[in-house]
């Protein structure tokens, strides 16, 4: 199969959430299904994959050029949205986020799955992300909601245990790092489970995307809040996002001599669309949500061609 028609069966399952959102065959259980996926699934397939996965295979460059791609992009957007935009100080991180934060997750799985044909490269792009990446992120977040600037340090120190994907991520470092194998009984039970994280994942995210899907303005009718981003700064959030950070990314793997299979895997992880908590983030700190949510949305859509061009141009 080539790489380009790895995404077929991405974009047909996409479809089929959507379709079956809009036409009402899901109903509530489009949320559990999301609930499913998230609490579940996808952390049975990290935690397999990090726990077969030996130590040594969490460093090197490939790592190093994900993570050059995001400080780069996230800074950018950080500083940008003040400048560019006149986004206030709070806001900022918000802003930084959606440029440069990916989907690891809820898309990252399915699409590794399917045109890099394993997760080992982006389980260790999730556990950067949400070890590194996010509590910065949040610290920053904490300290600007708090009236005397202070930092909720237990808030943020039980952030892992309270993530089911971070806390599964752990969980699948300490047993490789231990050399644990688990009972037959319990990694075939946890087999089924990641089975499902990929079709289930897939469905629930084109069910997401028309229950977010932005509704146009009505002729005539208010002007949208300031919050709201308008298209330039959406424009600007998306070439970041699925232009300039996959670039990045390949430019600092040319220079770190990675081969091939590694700069394809780079690449389609860097070129991943906005990761969903950075709503989330802004949901819980009540700043940024309008932006957020809408990055996510256009991201999402979009991401579908251009990681395909990605994968046509490096294959």
């Amino acid at each position: 199969m080539s790489l380009v028609s790895a995404f077929v069966p991405i974009w047909i399952l996409t479809a089929v959430g959507y379709a079956a959102c809009r036409w009402g065959l899901l109903g509530e259980a489009a949320a559990v299904l999301g609930r499913f996926v998230f609490q579940l699934a996808m952390p049975s397939a990290l935690f397999l994959a990090l726990a077969r996965m030996p130590l040594s295979g969490f460093a090197g460059g490939s790592l190093l050029a994900f993570g050059v791609s995001t400080v780069a992009v996230v800074g950018f957007g950080w500083l940008g949205a003040s400048r560019l935009f006149g986004r206030e100080p709070d806001e900022r991180p918000i802003w930084g986020t959606a440029a440069g934060y990916v989907n690891s997750a809820n898309l990252g799985i399915p699409i590794a799955t399917q045109v890099l044909g394993d997760v080992s490269f982006l389980a260790a792009v999730v556990l950067l992300q949400v070890l590194v990446v996010a509590p910065v992120i949040v610290v920053v977040l904490d300290r600007r909601s708090d009236p005397a600037g202070r930092v909720r340090v237990r808030r943020i120190a039980s952030l892992p245990v309270r993530n089911p994907v971070i806390l599964a991520s752990l969980l699948g470092v300490a047993c490789s790092a231990a050399g644990l194998r688990l009972p037959s009984a319990a990694a075939a039970s946890l087999t089924l489970l990641a089975g499902a994280a990929v079709p289930a994942a897939l469905v629930a995210l084109g069910a997401s995307l028309h229950r977010t899907a932005p509704s146009p303005a009505e002729p005539g009718g208010p002007a949208p809040p300031a919050e709201l981003a308008g298209p330039a700064e959406l424009a600007v959030i998306t070439a970041l996002k699925l232009v300039a950070q996959p670039i990045i990314a390949y430019v600092a793997g040319l220079a770190l001599h990675l081969s091939a299979p590694q700069l394809l895997a780079v690449v389609v992880c860097a070129g991943l669309p906005t990761a969903q908590n950075t709503f989330i983030y802004g949901q819980e700190y009540g700043v940024g949500e309008a932006v957020a949510n809408r990055a996510v949305v256009v991201t999402t859509t979009l991401s579908m061609l251009t990681l395909a061009t990605a994968a046509a141009l490096l294959g």
